[in-house]
């Protein structure tokens, strides 16, 4: 299950073999604030990119609620049942109970913090489909999911309950993300979408006694490493978990892209007999080339708490510089046009461009055409075409990659 935090995302992660997409639409998720999100006028056009692709769709729309979003809460969940959204991924009873009286499927947010069977029980009433508490070791995970099998416990669609957990992304200090830090000092609530990530600094310790100060040095104490579990992807598998959750709505298109089709490809490796330790070294370079704090595998393997970020960005091995913007495509001819408006880019050179409907894409410049006449190098203010795979639009944005 691949985020979507807009357009360019949902694109590059349909493109890149996810199975469902998450999303949020306006305030009532919990990334409101740290990225673009959809209008509801935006959901008939999310549902038809993922149906013609047969990728399952689903709400976010799992914050604290309160009285005064009732109203909104109801006019959203009856667009998106209109739209032919498969699910909506809800916390508050409220929510859950709107959403069964209408008909659509309903999968419980990691923010209730499921961590035992019987809690199971309850909300297989209401949902198809539980996110359990990322403190879980797999063992535990294991049992619930053995649980589950043995004793039949099935959703309102019937079938069996399926179990999801976080695969890769950003991991929080607090249990299960459920944090009032960012509320106490700035009035800006993490349970409401708008986490000012006040875990991400640097802190001094004060002893209020003897006013003794410790530096936390090269220590990140609040700031988890990102989780990662393709290198034990198969004990995960074997697990019982159906969903594997990549976070990352705030994150860039070839963000998604990339870990998108890295996971999907050590989820084939894994079911065609072909996962091996080499390979898992192959892909964890893949995913260090976008955002990450490092890596750690959470609770998943028993280890204590630990893995604190030494960083306060991100540690990608590469990054992208703007170079220019799309100006037309030449479907016969498989050529794209850009104007180079930045940095220079030249034959050999490893690029991406991004826009809304062309997602995130990735290549290498084998020759190019500058002002209409051979060259090995574009500068800013020449046009710039080559050979793409792949059309391209005006909206789109082209990128070189470089080492970071």
């Amino acid at each position: 299950m691949s985020p979507a935090g807009d357009f360019e995302s949902l694109q590059a992660a349909l493109d890149n073999g996810c199975d469902s997409v998450y999303f949020g639409v306006e305030q009532l998720n919990m990334r409101a604030r740290s990225t673009v999100n959809f209008t509801i006028d935006d959901l008939k056009e999310i549902a038809n990119r993922c149906e013609a692709k047969s990728v399952r769709s689903y709400l976010t729309l799992n914050t604290i609620i309160y009285d005064h979003d009732l109203s909104v809460v109801k006019t959203l969940l009856t667009k998106a049942k209109e739209a032919n959204i498969t699910a909506v991924i809800a916390s508050d009873q409220a929510v859950i109970a709107m959403a069964r009286s209408i008909g659509m499927e309903v999968h419980i947010s990691t923010q209730l913090n499921i961590t035992n069977i019987e809690t199971i029980k309850f909300y297989s009433l209401f949902a198809d489909t539980m996110v359990l508490s990322r403190e879980l070791s797999l063992r535990q995970v294991k049992n619930i999911t053995d649980q589950i099998e043995k004793e039949q416990i099935k959703g309102p669609n019937g079938n069996l309950v399926e179990i999801e957990i976080f695969g890769h992304g950003a991991l929080c200090m607090a249990v299960s993300g459920k944090c009032y830090l960012s509320l106490h000092s700035h009035n800006s609530s993490a349970n409401r979408g708008a986490c000012k990530q006040n875990c991400r600094k640097k802190y001094t310790v004060i002893d209020q006694e003897t006013g003794f100060e410790i530096e936390l040095d090269n220590e990140y104490m609040m700031s988890p490493k990102d989780l990662c579990t393709i290198d034990f992807l198969d004990q995960v598998i074997d697990s019982g978990v159906k969903v594997l959750k990549i976070e990352g709505r705030g994150r860039a298109p070839e963000y998604v892209a990339t870990v998108t089709k890295t996971y999907r490809e050590a989820i084939d490796a894994y079911y065609n007999g072909t996962f091996s330790k080499e390979k898992t070294t192959e892909w964890i370079k893949a995913l260090e080339t976008v955002y990450n704090r490092g890596f750690w595998s959470g609770y998943y393997l028993g280890q204590e708490l630990g893995e604190w970020s030494d960083i306060p960005g991100s540690a990608a091995t590469q990054k992208k510089v703007y170079v220019g913007r799309g100006l037309h495509y030449f479907p016969k001819a498989e050529i794209g046009q850009f104007k180079i408006e930045a940095y220079d880019i030249k034959i050999g050179d490893k690029i991406l461009v991004t826009g809304p409907s062309t997602g995130a894409q990735e290549m290498i410049i084998n020759e190019m055409f500058v002002n209409d006449a051979p060259g090995e190098k574009a500068t800013k203010g020449d046009y710039c075409s080559f050979k793409l795979p792949f059309r391209i639009r005006m909206s789109d944005k082209l990128y070189k990659i470089v080492e970071a």
